[in-house]
């Protein structure tokens, strides 16, 4: 009698597990510590090279500027700055004006306006406004005016027209000659401080006169 029993199959085995290189644990585990150290530090690898340097910047460098770049000069102020302001002078000074005109004030008196005088009855101080004129050739007085104020605060003064008192000139002004305008303005009579501002013929300068009227 024959044994016919089949003979059992060779167990199966599962492949080989490959090996992991200690290389590329090596490599793997530099690139890690590259990455900590970058951030880390706060550098940034802008090249390498094979022969091991390194070129690198740190993030807050500063830039360095271009060769079109240009710095500007700090201009010095000036030490004495312009006066660009208007001249003030006494009510006994003489205004020259480039032109040789002149203009000065005399002959101050207070007093009171008439009943007919406008405005009536008002305290005021009176004086003479002189134009001479030597600049060549005629001056147009007929834009001549005067203003005037009080106290120190610069209370506006109104003109007085009485008798006498018929405001500026209507007439050209030869050069080599001079006219007298007599002027007279509000003034009370507790006050002193007086200002007077004269424009000869509309387009000079104004003069400024101050002082005290007693």
């Amino acid at each position: 009698m024959n044994d016919t029993t089949p003979t059992p199959p060779m167990p199966s085995f599962p492949p080989p597990v490959p090996k992991k290189s200690r290389t590329n644990r090596v490599i793997i585990g530099s690139a890690a510590a590259v990455v900590a150290a970058v951030i880390g530090t706060g550098i940034v690898v802008v090249n390498s090279r094979d022969d091991g340097a390194h070129e690198n910047t740190s993030v807050g460098s500063t830039a360095t500027p271009s060769a079109d770049s240009v710095t500007a000069a700090e201009e010095e102020p000036d030490s004495q700055p312009t006066d660009t302001g208007p001249h003030v002078f006494g009510l006994d000074d003489v205004v020259t004006y480039e032109n040789h005109v002149e203009v000065s004030l005399s002959k101050f008196a207070r007093g009171t306006s008439s009943s007919y005088a406008s405005p009536e009855r008002t305290p005021y101080v009176k004086f003479v406004v002189k134009v001479k004129n030597d600049s060549g050739r005629p001056l147009d007085t007929t834009l001549f005016s005067v203003s005037c104020s009080y106290g120190q605060d610069g209370k506006s003064a109104e003109p007085i027209f009485d008798d006498g008192l018929d405001g500026g000139p209507e007439t050209k002004l030869l050069s080599g000659r001079s006219i007298n305008v007599p002027w007279a303005c509000e003034f009370p009579k507790g006050e002193a401080t007086l200002q007077v501002e004269v424009d000869a013929n509309g387009e000079s300068e104004t003069a400024i006169f101050t002082g005290d009227v007693k």
